[in-house]
């Protein structure tokens, strides 16, 4: 069997589905992209796609090795998301010609269930206790929200106080029915998380996640040091070869890998074993489309310690498509009560694609970008 040929297709609300096929008609599917940046990893998906044309799909490890040892500059966002929706195809075709779920070709599952979480309160956290009583209503009672907005490098005392007054309130609303994660998004400098972990530490989010930005990762076992929530992060960085410095630093309690990121299944196994080694749980990034979130699910299936994953059904990005959208077969993501995924029966990724959706939508797909915030005093804010 060969490679023949890959199509790219930016669709809405922000994503970009790779289709690959072969000669004997196979058909593999991925989702490679950076949020924000689509065009970009669809031209780096094309000139990589010389090296996989022509190529026997079977191989999946020489060719992930090849895209990335292929050339001599390597790594980042652009090349690892393009490597993975290449890889995610790859394994997609394995599995279908085996006639086998990924997660049995990667030695069979470890757990029944797989428990999800689900976004509330947008981009600047808002109508935060009514979203979570309409999530509980559909069977969630695990959540994820913005833990602040904007903050200057070093912000001010009503700042801190908005943003703990809106966990408070989730506690006062529901006490320990729910559990949440705060996602600070890397909008908090080294000295404000010091201060917001400490205040924040009384009604015992799940965890803390990018507490500081990836690029300031030395701070994040000296945070830890200062705070019993765990700290989550892990969606901008991109291989095991930068997982492996904040994992022997120490202070991250949870990962969180980005399937469509992170040089795919291929890489983001490996990733997750090297965090069991470490004891520090898995919990794969997803706030992306079907293909993205059945290689996770795939993952979290073969991985001891994967403790919850991210999906985007409801999120507050999903403006002209949502995630069951693109598929045929939309039971194959139903969550049952819980928000606990079940494991895919079908070969391969597990999930039938709606090509003729796919190619419409793509007609006029937009070019969704995040949006650029700046403090008060006209300097750009983190988003």
């Amino acid at each position: 069997m060969k490679v023949t040929r890959i199509t790219t297709y930016r669709v809405p609300p922000r994503w970009m589905f790779l289709k690959m096929e072969t000669d004997e008609g196979v058909v593999g599917w991925g989702e490679p992209v950076v949020e924000g940046r689509a065009r970009t990893v669809e031209a780096a998906v094309h000139e990589l796609s010389e090296l996989v044309v022509g190529k026997n799909p079977a191989h999946i490890n020489d060719i992930w090795q090849t895209l990335y040892r292929g050339g001599f500059y390597r790594g980042g966002a652009v090349f690892m998301s393009a490597i993975a929706g290449i890889d995610q195809a790859l394994w997609d075709i394995k599995g279908k010609v085996l006639g086998a779920p990924v997660y049995e070709l990667l030695g069979g599952r470890v757990r029944d269930r797989m428990k999800t979480y689900c976004w509330v309160g947008g981009d600047r956290p808002a109508d935060i206790i009514a979203q979570m009583k309409e999530r509980l209503a559909h069977g969630f009672d695990t959540f994820k929200l913005n833990g602040c907005e904007e903050m200057s490098i070093i912000g001010t005392s009503k700042a801190v106080d908005a943003a703990v007054a809106k966990v408070a309130q989730i506690r006062e609303a529901f006490g320990n029915t729910v559990e949440f994660g705060l996602d600070f998004h890397g909008r908090v400098s080294a000295p404000m998380a010091k201060v917001l972990v400490k205040e924040l530490e009384p009604f015992r989010p799940l965890f803390i996640e990018e507490p500081v930005l990836a690029e300031q990762a030395e701070h994040y076992p000296r945070i830890a040091a200062q705070t019993s929530i765990p700290i989550a992060a892990g969606e901008r960085m991109y291989s095991r070869f930068e997982f492996k410095h904040v994992l022997e630093r120490g202070g991250i309690s949870i990962i969180q890998p980005d399937l469509s990121h992170a040089g795919g299944i291929t890489e983001c196994v490996k990733i997750a074993a090297m965090a069991e080694a470490y004891d520090v749980a898995l919990a794969p990034h997803c706030p992306l489309g079907p293909i993205a979130l059945a290689s996770c699910l795939h993952v979290d299936f073969v991985s001891w310690n994967a403790t919850l994953q991210e999906q985007s059904m409801g999120i507050h990005y999903n403006k002209g498509g949502e995630v069951l959208d693109y598929m045929l077969n939309k039971d194959a993501l139903t969550l049952d009560d819980g928000g606990y995924a079940l494991p895919f029966k079908g070969p391969g990724l597990g999930i039938e694609v709606n090509e003729a959706l796919v190619i419409e939508r793509s007609r006029d797909p937009g070019d969704w970008r995040n949006p650029l915030w700046r403090h008060p005093d006209g300097s750009v804010a983190e988003w």
